[in-house]
């Protein structure tokens, strides 16, 4: 009950802010008012010996993960129906998520009030939670344990910084992570944390990340975008990922310092947020280079004169990943972002580097880097650098690609590994078997 009011002082102290969101052209706070109530569409009615997991991802990154991981568990299934239905708390999730399972099955995830989380509980009626990364929260969790739903904690991350944090409140983080029946962490590190705090059935399961990457340049989606940009077999594809200010001007910089030695450089930006399109669009129109927007390129084809893309549509990066020769990996310069997911363009075997601030990659970093398969620049004078040094010695730079793609491959394997043991905790919490909470209440 006080946790409830203490919610809802917060909730409604934001309201403006949600409303600003909403009505300012931002990224909208997804479904507030559903979240609020937990009112959630109705889902599919479940067939009768048909086992039904519910799956919960923050957002985009989550939701890939999980994806994999879905499609893990139904091929390690044998014997017995598995169904899904999956959960996001952001706009981006929820929209990811209804191209990978369907509209039907998907819905934003309740805020942790103890009325929404009932209600949503009770909707899905589901027979195991799966919560992406790190999703902690004291009504959700507190509300699977009284209905005897086993919850699991899938490439469970938990860096320095959030287990400082997490002890400050040690009693009530020790009292949810005694209601997760498992927690499957990326790195021995992370594992060893989940435990100090209380969690009682954790492994090391490795990094899902290594597996939820692509790597295929000839994959169909790759092909296609390539052919859509009129990408040529001799053209370089230097591509910005998920950037944020002021990362795409630095990029911009660092293709201007390049292109008039090397003609057939290409420049892709592709923004964290294409809600920032219209100051990228200033930061173009300023730079005095002929740019097209990734939305006319369907319906008004490749300008031949131009050569620079701004990707203005979500859910592509995974694929513009794959046509990329030099890669930046954004949200890494200013130190607020902790980095966004190098592994993507590692996989197809692009020249990686990305900035110093890295720390939601910690362990993938490390991996990479002990490998001598990515670069670490400094600022903007060390994408050009780097950029540079890939263009005037391109052996040199495919090297390093090839390194990046051969190090994701040799550590795939942690989606199988945690699929196996969900399916290992189904099965005994079907059966009751000591250990978990044991077959669901009745809705």
């Amino acid at each position: 009950m006080l946790l409830d009011l203490i919610y809802l002082v917060v909730f409604v102290a934001l309201l403006p802010w949600i409303a600003w969101r909403r009505w300012s052209g931002g990224r909208p706070v997804a479904d507030p008012w559903i979240r609020f109530t937990g009112g959630i569409t109705p889902l599919p009615r479940r067939e009768a010996g048909v086992s039904r997991i519910w799956l919960h991802g923050v957002s985009v990154g989550e939701i890939q993960l999980l994806s994999s991981l879905a499609r893990e568990i139904g091929a390690g299934a044998t014997g017995r129906a598995v169904e899904f239905v999956v959960s996001s708390s952001t706009t981006t999730g929820l929209d990811l998520a209804a191209k990978r399972f369907g509209a039907a099955v998907v819905f934003p995830c309740p805020f942790d009030f103890t009325w929404a989380v009932r209600r949503v509980l009770g909707a899905v009626d589901a027979d195991l939670l799966v919560l992406g990364e790190l999703e902690l929260w004291p009504h959700l969790l507190a509300g699977a344990w009284q209905r005897r739903l086993p919850v699991v904690v899938a490439n469970g991350r938990l860096s320095q910084r959030s287990f400082r944090g997490y002890r400050r409140v040690a009693p009530l983080v020790r009292r949810m992570l005694s209601q997760v029946t498992l927690v499957s962490a990326r790195s021995a590190a992370d594992a060893e944390r989940f435990q100090a705090l209380g969690a009682a059935n954790v492994v090391a399961a490795g990094s899902m990340k290594f597996d939820g990457v692509r790597g295929d340049r000839k994959h169909e989606d790759v092909r296609r975008l390539a052919k859509l940009a009129g990408f040529r077999d001799d053209d370089i594809v230097f591509l910005a990922g998920s950037t944020q200010a002021p990362e795409e001007a630095l990029a911009i910089d660092a293709y201007r310092a390049a292109a008039a030695d090397h003609p057939r450089l290409r420049l892709v930006i592709v923004p964290r947020h294409v809600e920032r399109q219209g100051e990228i669009v200033a930061l173009l129109d300023g730079s005095g280079l002929a740019w097209q927007a990734r939305s006319t390129l369907d319906t008004e084809g490749a300008a031949p004169d131009t050569r620079v893309l701004l990707v203005d549509t979500t859910g592509e990066l995974g694929a513009w990943w794959g046509t990329a020769t030099i890669a930046f990996v954004g949200g890494s310069l200013d130190g607020r972002r902790g980095g966004q997911n190098m592994l993507e363009p590692a996989a197809y075997g692009a020249a990686v580097c990305f900035g110093p601030h890295t720390r939601n990659f910690v362990d993938e970093v490390a991996v990479l880097l002990a490998a001598d398969a990515a670069r670490v620049i400094a600022d903007g004078p060390g994408l050009a650098t780097f950029v540079r040094a890939c263009l005037d010695d391109p052996r040199a730079g495919r090297a390093l690609g090839a390194r990046a793609a051969g190090t994701v491959a040799a550590h795939r394997g942690a989606t199988a590994a945690t699929a196996e043991r969900i399916l290992v905790t189904l099965s005994a919490a079907a059966d009751g078997a000591e250990g978990c909470p044991g077959p669901r209440e009745p809705g």
